[in-house]
């Protein structure tokens, strides 16, 4: 009898092992190409799960993050996320540029930050450096002297601004977010009605 209990346990503890550790990397994982002469599937990589962006919790911590820091920038001028990111930057490629962005943004800003200093800093960091693992073998196509020179004037500008550039990446962490969501998210086709079944 000990030993069926013995058997049961670790049998229960190896199913929620696989379950934690290898099924979300097969979920995860791309599938092989099939087929010859397919493209590069660079673009299928610089994908992400809608899901991702639908979790009421991590939305809410990001957008509440975002608000509680905005109230400390006085800078009304100038703005790191936004359309000027995109300024000769191919559709194709804006995903890819996120993903840089918000290594960044963990990097320089999240993870230098003291946890102390605003709540949910280390979810947000957490949430954001996921994604950007997810997405660790999104690649540029075409040419990337475009997004290297805009992402170039996002640091600058940040340098410049000093303490107060990190206070404006927090406060923007909430466009961050969205521009993530609508880069890297297949977006629902515009026009039409659904097919009903």
């Amino acid at each position: 009898m000990a030993c069926l209990q013995s058997l049961t346990k670790s049998f229960s503890g190896w199913v929620i092992f696989c379950c934690c550790c290898y099924l979300p990397l097969l979920l995860t994982s791309p599938l092989p190409p099939k087929g010859p002469g397919l493209a590069s599937t660079a673009h299928h990589t610089c994908r992400l799960r809608k899901i991702n962006f639908q979790q009421p919790y991590i939305r809410n911590r990001t957008y509440t993050l975002a608000k509680m820091v905005q109230v400390s920038d006085h800078d009304t001028d100038n703005r790191l996320i936004g359309q000027q990111l995109y300024v000769n930057v191919r559709e194709n490629n804006r995903c890819y540029l996120m993903k840089r962005i918000a290594e960044l943004v963990v990097k320089d800003v999240l993870l230098t930050t003291a946890k102390d200093r605003y709540p949910y800093v280390e979810e947000v960091a957490q949430f954001l450096a996921s994604l950007t693992l997810e997405m660790s073998r999104c690649k540029f196509s075409g040419h990337r002297e475009h997004i290297e020179k805009n992402l170039e004037e996002m640091k600058n500008k940040m340098k410049q601004l000093g303490e107060n550039g990190k206070i404006k990446a927090i406060g923007e962490l909430d466009l961050l977010f969205d521009y993530m969501e609508n880069a890297c998210t297949d977006a629902p086709k515009k026009g039409g009605k659904k097919k009903k079944n």
